[in-house]
């Protein structure tokens, strides 16, 4: 009885060890598909599917849309959007003022107060709501340094709840806030000098 309960016990090991495999092929491929999702919003050629706001320079060169001049501009999305996923590859100056504004109620006047900034500001000087925060909405401490290098910036908003990640760090954690609900994109040239060479995102 002992040497047939062995075999039926040995016989039922693959099975468990085939199950094993099968969900470690799913974990790693779970990111891969969130990837997938992401739908770009630049061509790396043109300004198709923003419109200029301001009297910022952009320009787009060598797939790279940037700005070093102006007293203040924005590039602002063609779409609205609401719950979402966007993923940004940026490079600013160590003394730039930038930032991604969300669900911007006024496409014509993208700010705080129509709208939420996720803040790429390392000189700001109230810390608490620089890089990588949300401005009046969630603070950061301490608050990282993207100047001098290509950060990757990965912002969530789904009904009222927001969390932001900056090369993988992430600066704010399923805040809270309802004043708005829906909106277009804004990315932000205040100072310095602002590149982003990607912009993707991922309705939700």
């Amino acid at each position: 009885m002992e040497a047939s309960g062995t075999r039926r016990e040995s016989a039922a090991l693959p099975s468990r060890r085939s199950c094993i495999i099968a969900l470690a092929a799913v974990s790693l491929t779970a990111p891969a598909f969130a990837k997938s999702r992401l739908i770009p919003l630049f061509n790396h050629k043109t300004f198709d599917g923003w419109t200029p706001v301001g009297d910022a320079n952009w320009q787009v060169s060598d797939g790279v849309i940037w700005a070093d001049k102006g007293k203040g501009g924005f590039l602002v999305s063609a779409e609205s959007y609401r719950d979402f996923q966007l993923r940004a590859e940026f490079w600013v100056s160590p003394d730039a003022n930038s930032g991604i504004f969300i669900r911007c109620e006024d496409p014509a006047k993208p700010s705080a107060v129509h709208g939420y900034e996720v803040n790429i500001y390392d000189t700001r000087p109230d810390p608490s709501y620089g890089t990588g925060a949300i401005v009046d909405v969630a603070k950061v401490s301490p608050m990282p340094k993207a100047g001098g290098r290509w950060n990757i910036m990965t912002i969530r908003a789904q009904g009222d709840t927001f969390s932001v990640e900056l090369n993988g760090r992430k600066t704010v954690d399923s805040a809270r806030d309802a004043k708005h609900a829906e909106g277009v994109i804004g990315l932000q040239y205040g100072a310095g000098v602002v590149k982003f060479r990607s912009v993707e995102i991922a309705r939700l």
